[in-house]
């Protein structure tokens, strides 16, 4: 058995940060809780340190009777989570700082964090279940965080949904295990094909679990509440890092447990996405909140991600396409949460109208993501959906993607309501609590964030060759 605990460093780093935190919280006093985030920060640091030596030297393994692998999928994965976590931690700066519970924030977001890397490189049902737990878990607290109502109201929905399809994961888990007598995905790749009723069933059951963490339809209900309910550094958290951790945890699933079933998941999937994205968009339409507007956007974006686990074993391209996108999501939808937490007052869309005169830096960060969402070049996303739009049309899925540039096209109209009025002098001068900013370090997540998401898109060529490589058994 392979116990290299050298191959755990990320997630080692992180958890044991939020121990150490946890206990140095407890020791400090309120005016120095900061030393804590920049703890966070520094596990974040160290974690893409260690997963960039991991990746430069070709140290692919799985570990731990093989449980975890350590992957071209995992080492990407790891890139965009821990550069996605301390984007969050430099736009939460200014949200907590000072607050009594400052210290259990940092270790919330750590444990969190830490959950979902172990989702992105689980091999076996029981450790996909155990990170599923842990990454869930901290984030409801992190809903109510500021113990208000509509924070407490989302966490209250954000639990009780996932609860629900925490329990029909792990009834599928059970499931799967009754049909393959395993939980390693290499030896279930064996064992399943000839139970086709269970494996049916068994699959939804897991999905149920994976599609919650994504947001996707059915399972979104909670994503608009919990994005408008909490604090904007948190709904920043639980509309990106979630699909991340879940979106690879279900590629690799399919991937390596699932390719000779009976059972159509490709179709599955397929319907899915399509209906994940079109109604993202729908909903979208004529929001006037720009975190409900942001929260049904990031569903029509998981929508076009499914479309590469759509055709996970149909195409060579799904995996880059999937890993790229990731990034490149996380990146830009990140950096629209950073501008909305610079200005805590401006709520609606009409609260930025005149945006470009006051503060032209944020505007133009604004600008970027929001043509970025919709898939205008330079962008990332931009080469990501053309990416994932190619891997759907070689898998089978002309129809599909069709659908998805229907909806891109669509989904240009609402991300039009947020960037006339940035552009439009107000009919009266706005008040200057309108746009009062939070403090520098929001907008500084602001500008890295929105340059990542520019960066990705022209410099592509360089990173997409980082995403290709075997998954391992």
């Amino acid at each position: 058995m392979n116990e290299n605990l050298a191959a755990l460093v990320p997630e080692l780093a992180l958890l044991g940060t939020a121990v150490i935190g946890l206990l140095a919280g407890s020791w400090l006093p309120r005016r120095r809780q900061w030393i804590i985030a920049v703890l966070a920060a520094a596990a974040c640091a160290a974690g893409l340190v260690a997963t960039g030596v991991t990746m430069a030297t070709d140290r692919e393994q799985t570990v731990f009777a093989d449980v975890f692998a350590v992957d071209t999928a995992t080492g990407f994965g790891r890139l965009t989570v821990l550069g996605a976590l301390l984007l969050i931690v430099g736009m939460s700066v200014e949200t907590v700082h000072g607050h009594k519970r400052e210290t259990e924030y940092w270790v919330l977001l750590l444990l969190t964090g830490a959950g979902t890397l172990a989702l992105i490189g689980a091999n076996d049902l029981l450790t996909l279940f155990a990170a599923y737990l842990l990454a869930s878990i901290p984030a409801y607290a992190l809903a109510a965080y500021a113990k208000d109502a509509r924070g407490t109201e989302a966490a209250l929905k954000y639990y009780l949904m996932g609860a629900l399809l925490g329990t029909a994961m792990l009834a599928g888990t059970a499931l799967l295990y009754a049909a393959g007598h395993a939980t390693l995905y290499r030896e279930l790749n064996s064992a399943l094909p000839a139970a086709y009723g269970l494996v049916a069933v068994g699959l939804v059951g897991v999905l149920a679990g994976l599609l919650f963490k994504a947001g996707a339809a059915p399972a979104h209900f909670w994503v608009p509440d919990v994005t408008e309910g909490a604090s904007t550094p948190v709904a920043a958290y639980v509309t990106t890092l979630p699909k991340i951790g879940g979106l690879i945890a279900g590629f690799r699933l399919l991937h390596q447990a699932l390719p000779g079933t009976d059972v159509n998941w490709p179709l599955l999937l397929a319907v899915i996405a399509a209906v994940t994205m079109t109604l993202g968009n729908l909903a979208a339409f004529f929001q006037s909140s720009v975190t409900r507007l942001l929260a049904y956007s990031t569903i029509s974006q998981v929508g076009y991600l499914l479309m590469a686990l759509a055709v996970a074993t149909r195409t060579d391209l799904a995996q880059k396409s999937l890993l790229f996108y990731l990034a490149a999501y996380a990146a830009t939808n990140l950096a629209a949460f950073a501008v909305v937490t610079e200005l805590p007052h401006a709520r609606t869309l009409d609260d930025y109208r005149g945006l470009a005169r006051r503060h032209p830096g944020l505007a133009a960060v604004l600008v970027v993501c929001l043509l970025g969402l919709v898939g205008t070049p330079p962008t990332g996303v931009f080469l990501g959906k053309l990416e994932i739009f190619s891997a759907a049309v070689d898998g089978g899925l002309t129809w599909l993607a069709a659908l998805a540039v229907a909806n891109t096209v669509a989904s240009l109209f609402y991300y039009l309501r947020w960037l006339a009025p940035l552009f439009r002098l107000a009919p009266a001068e706005p008040s200057a609590r309108t746009f009062a900013v939070s403090g520098r370090w929001s907008a500084a997540t602001a500008y890295t964030a929105g340059a990542a998401s520019l960066l990705l898109g022209i410099a592509g060529g360089a990173v997409l060759p980082l995403t290709t490589g075997p998954l391992l058994p």
